[in-house]
């Protein structure tokens, strides 16, 4: 089996580098905050003190990370990937980043003789845990077509979008749809108690109706509980539309929703939710209600 890499092993990074160990591969893991991948280690993982490290010996190499910066500087640093990787060496970025950074990373992924592929995902720490991740892929079909045994242990279904940076589209649009859906449900909510009606009988009406949503049943238990542990980020789900944004403004599309969900997220994660699940928005709006 071939040896592969897994670079950042955050909330989502961390079960799927398990996975990909419980599957029997060799997996030599690097994250800047050692104590993170130190259960890894346990499964059987080896562990680095550098990315460059960590991918020498790997004919795969697996990034997933929170910000562009920070792939760039992995890959690129002195002590990055490319300066050990060797030629042929497949490189999937799984991270959440603009497409403009993808297709810049991929040419300098290929002028060091490797193969590049964005492959961000739709799902959040139990989908990862579980491997029912979907991949949504970027890059030329033979890439691709090399990573799928390691996507199909990750995830239940892969979309191959087209070509580098395309797999970032995708994770931007539905993204979007995440942050849209999630504020809507808390409008709904705080507007339907303004009124006097019980919060659990609303999140009953959503659930029976034509607007009924996984999330929503995902997420009820935070919201009657009023406890928001980090499936997904506010802070996290705030980046990515801004990233959205940017696209849209840099392509001339009039996005409404898109500018209230990414302005309502950015002001909760300026009061304190950052590290709140983003079904706090819902507190955000409640708070505000009140004042």
């Amino acid at each position: 089996m071939k040896n592969l890499a897994w670079i950042g092993t955050g909330h989502m990074g961390l079960p799927m580098a398990r996975n990909l160990l419980k599957a029997g591969y060799p997996v030599h893991v690097y994250n800047r905050t050692a104590d993170k991948a130190a259960p890894l280690q346990q499964d059987g993982a080896v562990l680095h003190s550098t990315p460059g490290e960590a991918a020498a010996e790997a004919e795969v190499v697996f990034i997933m990370l929170t910000k562009g910066d920070a792939v760039a500087e992995v890959l690129n640093g002195e002590q990055g990937i490319l300066a050990q990787t060797r030629p042929g060496t497949l490189i999937i970025n799984m991270s959440t980043i603009s497409p403009g950074e993808a297709r810049e990373l991929a040419q300098q992924t290929q002028e060091a003789g490797a193969v590049y592929v964005d492959a961000p995902v739709s799902g959040s720490v139990a989908p990862a845990q579980q491997g029912q991740l979907v991949i949504l892929a970027g890059g030329s079909a033979e890439a691709i077509q090399d990573a799928q045994p390691y996507f199909d242990i990750l995830g239940k279904h892969t979309i191959h979008f087209g070509e580098v940076g395309a797999g970032s589209s995708a994770k931007l649009s539905i993204n979007l749809m995440l942050g849209i859906t999630m504020q809507g449900i808390s409008e709904a909510l705080v507007i339907g108690e303004q009124a006097g009606l019980k919060r659990e009988q609303l999140i009953e009406m959503i659930g029976q109706s034509a607007v009924a949503t996984p999330m929503l049943n995902a997420k009820k238990d935070m919201l009657m509980n009023e406890d928001f542990p980090a499936a997904f980020m506010i802070s996290l789900l705030s980046k990515d539309l801004g990233l959205l944004m940017d696209e849209a403004r840099r392509d001339g599309i009039d996005l409404p929703l898109a500018a209230a969900a990414d302005r309502t997220f950015a002001e909760a994660r300026q009061n304190g939710k950052a590290d709140m699940d983003m079904a706090a928005i819902w507190l955000e709006l409640q708070e505000r209600s009140r004042k």
